[in-house]
C-alpha cells in the first residue's frame, strides 16, 4: 500500500512539475475555437487557458427557474437546471450533465489529481467534476459561472 501512495504522489509531482516547465495550456489555447467573439476577456482566460473564476462571484449561483445551461462559447446544451444543487463551494454545481456535452481529462495542477471537462463541441473548459455530489449521481460537476448562459424554459 505504501508503494502506491508514493508512486501515485511521485506522479502527480512529475506532471505538475511538467505543467509549469511547458506550457501546455498555451498550446491547447490554441487548438481551442472561440466561437462567441463577444465573449469578455475573463470569459477568455477561463475557457480556453484552463483558468477559475473567482467563488461566489457568479449570478448563476441564485439562479432557480426551469431551463437549460449553455455553453458561452458555442451555445452546445450542457446541463438541466433539475440536475443544479447548491453545494457550498461558490461555483454552480451539477449532479450530471447532458449526455455528450463533455469529455474529460485528468488535471494534475495544484499537486493533485482531478478531472477536468470541456465542450464536446468548442473544447472550452468549463470546471472539474469530483465524487462527493448527491446520492443520485454522486457527482458534482464544479462550473464557472461565466463560462455558462441560462435560457429559461
Amino acid at each position: 500500500m505504501m508503494k502506491f501512495s508514493k508512486r501515485k504522489f511521485t506522479k502527480i509531482l512529475l506532471f505538475s512539475a511538467l505543467t509549469f516547465l511547458f506550457p501546455i495550456r498555451a498550446i491547447l489555447a490554441a487548438t481551442k475555437k472561440i466561437i462567441n467573439q463577444n465573449l469578455s476577456e475573463e470569459q477568455k482566460k477561463i475557457m480556453f487557458n484552463e483558468g477559475t473564476e473567482r467563488p461566489f462571484t457568479s449570478n448563476l449561483l441564485k439562479e432557480k427557474r426551469k431551463g437549460f445551461y449553455h455553453c458561452a462559447n458555442c451555445g452546445n446544451k450542457l446541463f438541466e437546471s433539475t440536475a443544479k444543487f447548491d453545494s457550498g463551494t461558490g461555483w454552480p454545481s451539477f449532479s450530471k450533465a447532458l449526455p455528450g456535452a463533455f469529455k474529460t481529462k485528468k488535471d494534475y495542477s495544484f499537486g493533485m489529481e482531478r478531472v477536468e471537462y470541456h465542450c464536446a463541441k468548442c473544447g472550452a473548459h468549463h470546471g472539474h467534476v469530483f465524487n462527493d455530489g448527491p446520492k443520485e449521481s454522486g457527482k458534482r460537476f464544479c462550473n464557472n459561472g461565466l463560462c455558462l448562459i441560462f435560457k429559461p424554459e
